[in-house]
């Protein structure tokens, strides 16, 4: 008689190839069904008794009479929640009946902080048992039927030894201990050997062959665990699984701060690490943000009462986010457009529409629309994507806000105050940054998300993924932000604060002086020439650039015409934007970007095919030859700018001579029809390891580079920037990427061409000394950091900073590079 697994959550059942975890996809764990949740309740699928409840309650086993091992785990990567959001309503040896609740779990904050949603139910002993049917790619409701099982015919396991069971210790280096995804890696290696392998911890033992067996050791980061191993080639069984255990499996660092940068020196009593957002000094009380869960009732008032207030709220919204996007600067109303195209969205209107029509809230149904979109950017495992969920889930809430009146908008704080919240989400930032505020601290985020590139902006020092320690940091509290090294020192002493205060006094004053010598052309204290040139969005930031004392643009971001948008701008609207960029900038050079979309930066009425990695497919220069019509019409308007030549083309994303010399065909042609006899200069970005090591070749045919250190750093190290689980390590000043704009500016250098750099590094204070000495003859950064910028360049000789280079390259890791570049600054100050 076939056993009945009922679902033990409300939502869609789908393959296990449709998660984005190979752990399940693979079934490496064993054979099942994934469901995507629309309940909060995990209900027992059987009569049976509780083998496991993980300590954080993300994932139960669960065992029936029959013997079938069913592991339920609610999203990927929760485990690393540590029990937030999550209540257990069990325990490990209960007995339990079909239906009885076992997890209770807060779906917005989970869906918010996971990976992903989906929730894999898995036969853990699927050796045992066969599953006959199976409920796929429709809605399933709790308790009803989600797989049929029969006993399997097992042969006996053989063994030829003399029964001799060698053992060894090992000192478990997971650091959430063996939780789903480490339990399925020790069961697959197991199965590769034909000898019994078990472990054991304290007075529990289990086979290392069952997940279930060992999620019920219930082990931790630093236990130890006995390996016992029986066998004809129990040596080799033995070492491979002791081998794993002794490593972190791929997981994130120990807790309790895992996404803690490495520094030169560790952290002090008092201080938290975090990852540096945008760079700066700030010293304040703390004040904390909770962000509050707006509910919303599922059943609706009628289908026309439903759709004409999801109407009306997004309406309001859209006009809210359509003044802000007036009102406020270049990159507060890039993400603002970005906003409106996400709410005008079809497929989130359709969706919604939908979910009206089959009797749902207008609330209810456009939070399942927004997250239908979540759950796909998700499961597109671009951490890019992943992390513009910010922006989605920012309009869910604003749009709830307006139809339950529960208002989405953030408190104020007081002015001066550092904001401390696990999260922020854009429209939040710009309304909270109206109050001023000194710093911003998040115990989660990326350092390129929207509310990064907002801080920078802004000018607002700010350190994301800092961890569950900032949990514990009192309102109130004295914080100084040092988002230069890294780090926040909570309720520090005196005279800690007040060495930390001098150090603030002595930055404005430096800045204030710096202000007023920003119309000055830019030298070496030894009298080299160096440009300091700014990174442009918009007209308005050229106006800004030109009031800080900027010497031209070298990088006009051209995407922000393109994108948030259903189709291409025409040729006369780009030449207005870029003869407005160049007006404002009269007789100083004006670099203009090509086209860079792709990746990260998708723009709806431009086809790309999906990608399994769309960092490594169609981006930056490669998206405009795939478009010449997209490329062209860019060219002819840069072309058309007056005074001709002011204006120079750069290629993004370039990785050979041949993109070079074909996007050079196309300006020399275009030139000759629009009767253009001036030359204009064609440069390129390096933002690949080929570009920087074939920059002699290059440089042969451009008539300059331009350094784009964000990707060039995540290329070189491997490390996608857009990713908080490796977003510490993600740091220009790593000497692998300091040795690439080294080995740039030599290649360059030597075909008589100069180099530039306009990524992130070049704002950064600690790094200027060093790129100068490296070869760097122009810097162009954000528009405010100009003046800055200017004064650190005047206080030092290239013969210095030559020097303060080669030692950088001797240095074997960005914290050590830091550490060095502080230590320059203190001798000089």
């Amino acid at each position: 008689m076939a056993l009945i697994i009922t679902s033990p959550l409300r939502g869609r059942a789908v393959p296990l190839d449709k998660v984005p975890d190979p752990v399940f996809a693979q079934r490496m764990m064993g054979d099942g069904v994934a469901i995507h949740p629309l309940g909060d309740t995990v209900h027992a699928p059987f009569d049976g008794e509780v083998v496991t409840l993980h300590d954080s309650a993300h994932a139960v086993s669960l065992r029936s009479a029959e013997g079938a091992e069913v592991l339920i785990h609610v999203g990927l990567d929760t485990v690393a929640l540590k029990g937030r959001g999550f209540t257990p309503l069990v325990k490990a040896g209960d007995s339990v009946a079909r239906g009885d609740p076992l997890i209770r779990f807060d779906l917005d904050a989970v869906a918010l902080a996971a990976t992903s949603l989906v929730t894999p139910v898995i036969v853990t002993n699927a050796e045992a048992f066969t599953i006959t049917r199976r409920t796929l790619d429709q809605a399933v409701g709790a308790c009803e039927e989600l797989m049929a099982l029969i006993p399997a015919k097992i042969a006996p396991r053989r063994w030829s030894d003399d029964g001799t069971v060698i053992a060894e210790k090992v000192a478990l280096a997971l650091p959430h201990g063996i939780h789903a995804r480490p339990a399925a890696r020790l069961g697959e290696c197991a199965r590769g050997f034909a000898a019994e392998v078990h472990l054991v911890s304290g007075d529990k033992r289990g086979d290392a062959r069952s997940t279930v067996a060992l999620l019920a050791l219930g082990t931790r980061f630093g236990d130890e665990v006995t390996v016992e191993a029986r066998g004809d080639d129990a040596e080799a069984a033995l070492a491979a699984i002791v081998a794993l255990l002794g490593s972190d499996m791929g997981e994130a660092a120990p807790p309790p701060a895992p996404l803690a940068p490495v520094t030169a020196q560790p952290l002090e009593p008092g201080q938290i690490g975090g990852v540096i957002a945008s760079p700066g000094l700030a010293m304040g009380p703390a004040a904390g943000l909770r962000q509050t869960a707006i509910a919303v009732e599922r059943e609706g008032k009628g289908a026309d009462t439903e759709r004409a207030a999801l109407a009306a709220a997004r309406a309001e919204v859209r006009e809210r986010i359509a003044a802000r996007a007036e009102a406020e600067s270049s990159q507060v109303a890039a993400v603002m457009r970005a906003h409106l195209a996400l709410l005008d969205d079809p497929q989130l209107a359709t969706a919604a529409e939908a979910r009206i029509a089959a009797g749902t809230s207008a609330g209810f149904a456009w939070r399942g629309a927004v997250h239908d979109q979540i759950d796909a950017l998700r499961a597109t495992g671009n951490a890019h994507l992943i992390e513009r969920i910010d922006d989605l889930v920012d309009i869910e809430r604003q749009v709830l806000g307006v139809l339950t009146g529960a208002r989405a908008d953030a408190h104020a704080i007081p002015p001066g105050a550092i904001l401390v919240a696990d999260d922020l989400l854009p429209s939040q930032l710009v309304t909270l940054a109206a109050h001023k505020p000194a710093g911003i601290a998040l115990t989660r985020g990326g350092p390129t998300s929207h509310v990064a590139i907002l801080c920078a902006g802004m000018g607002l020092p700010a350190l994301v993924a800092m961890g569950d320690a900032l949990d514990g940091v009192a309102d109130g509290a004295m914080l100084l932000l040092d988002a230069e090294a890294g780090h926040a020192t909570i309720a520090p002493a005196p005279q800690v604060a007040q060495a930390f205060a001098d150090r603030l006094a002595a930055r404005a004053a430096r800045r204030q002086a710096a202000r007023t010598a920003a119309g000055e052309a830019c030298h070496t204290a030894d009298g080299t020439r160096i440009e300091l040139v700014a990174n442009l969005g918009s007209v308005e930031d050229a106006h800004a650039a030109a009031a800080q004392g900027a010497e031209g643009s070298g990088l006009v971001r051209t995407e922000f015409l393109f994108l948030g948008r259903g189709d291409a701008p025409s040729e006369e609207e780009q030449l207005a934007i870029y003869q407005g960029i160049a007006d404002a900038l009269p007789g100083r050079p004006v670099i203009i970007r090509l086209l860079d979309v792709g990746g990260d930066k998708p723009a709806a009425y431009i086809p790309i095919d999906a990608e399994e990695n769309p960092a490594l497919g169609q981006r930056g220069i490669r998206v405009g030859l795939a478009h010449p019509d997209l490329l062209e019409t860019q060219i002819r308007a840069i072309l058309r700018v007056r005074p001709a030549g002011q204006c120079k083309i750069m290629l993004p994303m370039v990785a050979s001579v041949a993109e070079v010399r074909a996007v050079r065909g196309i300006v020399d042609r275009l030139r000759g029809e629009l009767g253009i006899e001036t030359p204009v200069e064609l440069g390129v970005m390096v933002e690949t390891p080929a570009a920087a090591i074939t920059a002699d070749l290059l440089a042969a045919e451009a008539g300059f580079l331009s350094i784009g250190t964000n990707d060039l750093t995540q290329y070189v190290l491997a490390m996608d920037r857009g990713n908080p689980a490796v977003a510490a390590g993600v740091d220009a000043m790593h000497p692998a990427v300091l040795r690439m704009i080294a080995e740039t500016c030599r290649r360059a250098g030597a075909k008589g061409r100069w180099v530039g750099v306009c990524g992130g590094l070049a704002s950064d204070p600690a790094a200027v000394p060093i790129l100068i000495g490296l070869g760097a003859t122009e810097l162009s950064t954000v528009p405010g950091f100009v003046p800055e910028a200017k004064a650190i360049v005047r206080g030092v000789a290239l013969a210095d900073a030559r020097a303060h280079a080669e030692r950088a390259l001797q240095c074997t890791s960005a914290a050590e590079v830091r550490a060095l570049a502080r230590a320059f600054e203190e001798s000089r100050s």
